[in-house]
């Protein structure tokens, strides 16, 4: 089954050069296209694709209002927003209104295709050099910092455990759980339990609020 994309940015260039790009996958499909964040609001309601490409700046409705009200609505398509904005801000807020990716307009094709298979399995992916920046600190496998310990001492009563750490990273990475039981040379009912524990212990009950919680405090880096 493919996965149904509708295309929201008010530059008829870039969407038709976003659906160029798309057709060329199988199993994506484009199904339709959107000019201003009104007709984006509209169109996604009534043809409920998989996954909607929604740039944050356009006419009528922004971006982040378009997602306030799917969110508001209950619907079940999901959000990649394509922006010029590189900032910090935008991504914590974009995705505290449930949008599960964010990307750049100079995404490489490649990276957007990505980003479509790894949202529409119902995980966040981040544009990495916007998630470098927010993920200081760290790389995957480290322990914490000084400063990082102090703060999951004043936070929390249990610590993630180094496992645990490159389980998250991977999780900012997009990777699927058979991604990470790959990458990390385990079995993906390891990293169910290992997810388990990341939730328990961030006091979060998804992937998409362990991504919230550390970018906020900056707990680990990608490579």
């Amino acid at each position: 089954m493919s996965i149904k994309v509708l295309i929201a940015d008010d530059h008829a260039i870039l969407r038709q050069g976003i659906k160029r790009v798309l057709n060329f996958e199988e199993d994506i499909e484009v199904v339709g296209e959107a000019e201003d964040g009104q007709e984006a609001l509209a169109r996604t309601l009534v043809v409920q694709p998989d996954i909607l490409l929604l740039d944050l700046n356009m006419p009528g409705l922004t971006g982040l209002e378009v997602a306030n009200q799917l969110q508001a609505a209950k619907c079940k398509t999901k959000i990649i927003v394509l922006t010029i904005h590189d900032s910090d801000n935008y991504v914590l807020e974009l995705l505290k209104n449930g949008v599960l990716g964010y990307l750049l307009k100079d995404v490489e094709p490649t990276m957007l295709i990505k980003a479509i298979h790894v949202v529409n399995e119902g995980n966040a992916f981040v544009y990495p050099r916007l998630a470098e920046r927010l993920f200081g600190g760290l790389q995957a496998g480290d322990d914490v910092n000084e400063k990082a310990r102090e703060m999951w001492k004043e936070s929390r009563s249990e610590r993630l455990t180094s496992r645990e750490m490159d389980v998250l990273a991977c999780i900012a990475k997009g990777f699927s759980n058979q991604d990470i039981a790959e990458a990390l040379f385990v079995s993906e009912k390891t990293v169910k339990n290992h997810l388990t524990n990341i939730f328990r212990k961030l006091n979060v009950n998804d992937r998409t609020q362990a991504l919230i919680y550390v970018l906020k405090h900056k707990i680990v880096t990608l490579d």
